[in-house]
């Protein structure tokens, strides 16, 4: 792999992937991150590695939509590997607010799969690799997992257009040989993680000693997977997996969402003991848990049979959630730039400046 197109770069788990890759796997070729930079894309997420690796990370402000664009982009930079995060990914923003997430979901994957299948013409020597989510299989019960082979069954507009997508990409790799791939994965957390998803909500509303927000009873119960974990298995995939298979990556960490938010609150205590923070006016962290009308169609239950992967491509988790959880309450408290900027909007003004193209 000589030149990567990272879609999303700017964004949590991409921004992830592309420190990781740069910085842990000896990679010495190009990173082109191209990003349209919505509400959740922040170019501050990489500031250090664009100064740090200059000519080898190009940033490009842009639509996955945009089919002359990415074909351009191709073709400039001999593009050799695809790895395809961007995407509108909030459950709830996609229940107020769907056209979104059909537009770049469904038709900005449509259309990287265009330019790539253009740019390529049937070569074998490149890889499209699709990052997607365990949401696409619906809910589960008490017991089972999510396999590869289990029927799609996507119950939110979000997991719906990322059904769609995945379908999209196994369609090109059937019909155009594509040499594409897919993952599917559990719910990631750790640093640069934008505030509306649980765990970094939590964790900064505590801080300030805001309400801790909990859907219904808070037992549905999710799979959770330390993002450097989750980065470092799309590497095992783009460089070992084999084309035209779909591997589901989680983190063996089955938790209740109630748990998820206590064990925050005990990791904060542990960080930031309560007395010692003003804006509690001496309560607990737990005392700020407030359970709330549960989201339109929630699903109860999701967990990851990750066996194919680990037998196949050798990869685990490491990463244990309260180790992990530990780092990301860390990762939050060291850099508190990064939290205002994102909580005051700042970051919009300073990129509206920087990346007006």
């Amino acid at each position: 792999m000589k030149t990567i197109l990272v879609t999303g770069g700017a964004g949590f788990i991409g921004s992830n992937f592309i420190r990781y890759v740069l910085e842990r796997t000896g990679f010495n070729g190009k990173i082109v991150n191209l990003d349209k930079l919505t509400y959740a894309g922040n170019p501050e997420n990489l500031a250090d590695i664009q100064k740090k690796y200059k000519g080898r990370y190009v940033f490009v402000k842009g639509d996955i939509c945009g089919y002359d664009t990415v074909l351009g982009l191709l073709k400039k930079h001999g593009i050799t590997t695809v790895a395809h995060f961007a995407a509108e990914s909030h459950v709830d923003r996609s229940i107020f607010g769907p056209k979104d997430f059909i537009e770049t979901n469904i038709h900005g994957t449509f259309s990287l799969l265009e330019a790539a299948r253009t740019f390529w013409a049937g070569r074998r020597d490149v890889r499209f690799h699709h990052v997607s989510t365990d949401e696409v299989y619906g809910s589960l019960g008490k017991t089972g997992k999510f396999k590869e082979t289990t029927p799609y069954d996507p119950r939110s507009p979000y997991s719906a257009s990322k059904a769609s997508s995945d379908h999209l990409v196994r369609a090109y790799g059937h019909t155009y040989g594509l040499p594409v791939t897919i993952s599917n994965c559990s719910n990631n957390y750790g640093p640069y993680h934008f505030p509306e998803k649980l765990i970094p909500l939590a964790i900064l509303n505590a801080l300030e000693g805001r309400p801790l927000p909990v859907y219904g009873d808070g037992l549905q119960v999710r799979d959770w997977l330390y993002v450097e974990d989750h980065c470092a298995a799309i590497w095992r995939i783009i460089n070992k997996g084999r084309a035209g298979e779909t591997y589901n990556v989680g983190g063996a960490c089955e938790m209740k969402n109630i748990d998820v938010v206590k064990g925050i609150c005990r990791a904060l205590e542990r960080a930031v003991p309560a007395r010692r923070n003003k804006a509690l006016n001496g309560k607990a962290y737990a005392d700020l848990i407030t359970y709330v009308k549960d989201r339109a169609g929630h699903d109860r239950r999701y967990a990851i049979d990750f066996s194919k992967i680990k037998k196949e491509l050798g990869w685990q988790p490491y990463v244990r959630f309260g180790a992990g959880l530990g780092k990301t309450v860390d990762w939050y408290l060291a850099n508190p730039e990064w939290v205002k900027n994102v909580k005051t909007g700042e970051y919009r003004k300073w990129l509206t400046k920087n990346y007006t193209r």
